[in-house]
């Protein structure tokens, strides 16, 4: 597969510059193929015998998609319904006690803010912040945890190196997995949660959690349910499993599982180092190009994500969309960001620019 080919799979791009897989990537016209045959299938049949087959045949195909996409073991990941879910699955696993510090960055996103805010106000947890590029370089004794982006949100640095570390870190993945490659092995974390509906062009309420072996049984599952056990039909007495699939999310539907692997397939079709490359390659010209026009870009790594100072950043996006040119203003910062992928093209950022 060509880009050429890789842009036509998005049939968004026959109508709008879509510059916002930081928040929902473009879906595949395979995902709607793979969702309305699924439905189709429960509809037409009901769903019984085969509709479940089918549904955990893909949900372990899912799972083993994730995972090459994290250099990772299948064993190790759950499927989860969001970067968040999987952040606060660890968050509330782990046995942080009063008086214990986990350390983060202030700028990072409302995901993982709000579950440390909740964990200091309901469990005592001291959270300190400080800059994202001193975190590791800010541990200490007291430190029991450093949770942040892999990818920060906001402009696109990248999470200083954690290996070496004695404490576990918990990275937030969503603008790291597909949009940047990923070896869980070597980023020096403990776990790591990504989105399955950003980068990685699924279905809205999709998402994986990679839990390293070591940790697998010191983060506590809170609220197993019939998919988390070894054999429900035991009951009281039922074990969890022995693998990450104790994380999983509860109950999902075969129309989403199926629109997630129909997204992976799409992505792996192209190759997933030529895909971070290219994504990388046209976000640097795009930078370069906010720049070459005078306009302040925020310090940035070769990532996906491209940001900018703008005057009046939500009016700017709504002129934008109104010219069919999709990107996102940043709460409380004076930024626009686009979210440059391999589907998109040269003639993308020109018409972004020539709209500025």
């Amino acid at each position: 597969m060509d880009p050429a080919e890789l842009r036509a799979a998005f049939p968004v791009f026959e109508r709008r510059v879509y510059l916002n897989a930081g928040t929902c990537g473009p879906l595949p016209a395979a995902v709607r193929r793979a969702v309305d045959e699924a439905l189709e299938q429960a509809t037409d049949e009901g769903r019984f015998g085969a509709h479940f087959e089918a549904l955990l045949a893909t949900r372990d195909a899912l799972r083993e998609a994730y995972a090459e996409v994290m250099h990772a073991n299948g064993d190790d990941v759950a499927l989860t319904t969001s970067t968040s879910e999987g952040l606060v699955r660890v968050l509330l696993g782990l046995d942080l006690q009063p008086g214990d510090e986990v350390l983060t960055a202030p700028d990072e996103h409302p995901g993982l803010l709000a579950p440390l805010a909740a964990a200091r106000d309901q469990r005592g947890v001291v959270v300190r912040t400080v800059g994202f590029e001193a975190l590791a370089d800010a541990v200490t004794a007291e430190t029991k945890l450093v949770a942040c982006s892999h990818v920060n949100w906001n402009d696109g640095r990248l999470a200083p190196d954690f290996s070496g570390l004695d404490v576990p870190v918990l990275l937030d993945g969503a603008q790291g997995i597909g949009a940047v490659a990923v070896d869980v092995g070597t980023l020096g974390c403990a776990f790591y949660a990504g989105s399955g509906q950003k980068w990685l062009c699924g279905p809205i309420g999709t998402g994986a959690l990679w839990v390293s072996p070591q940790w697998r049984e010191r983060v506590a599952v809170r609220g197993p349910n019939f998919f988390n056990v070894e054999d429900p039909g035991a009951g009281l007495d039922a074990t969890l499993k022995p693998t990450a699939a104790r994380y999983d999310a509860f109950s999902r539907p075969l129309e989403t599982l199926a629109g997630a692997a129909a997204a992976l397939d799409v992505l792996g079709a192209f190759g997933w180092d030529a895909l971070y490359e290219r994504a990388a390659t046209l976000a640097e010209s795009c930078a370069d190009m906010l720049s070459e026009r005078g306009l302040t870009v925020a310090p940035r790594d070769r990532t996906t994500l491209v940001s900018w100072e703008d005057a009046d950043p939500p009016a700017t996006r709504d002129r934008l969309a109104e010219a069919g040119i999709i990107v996102r203003d940043l709460p409380g910062t004076p930024l626009l960001r686009a979210s440059v992928g391999a589907w998109n093209d040269e003639s993308d950022l020109e018409r972004l620019l020539d709209a500025l």
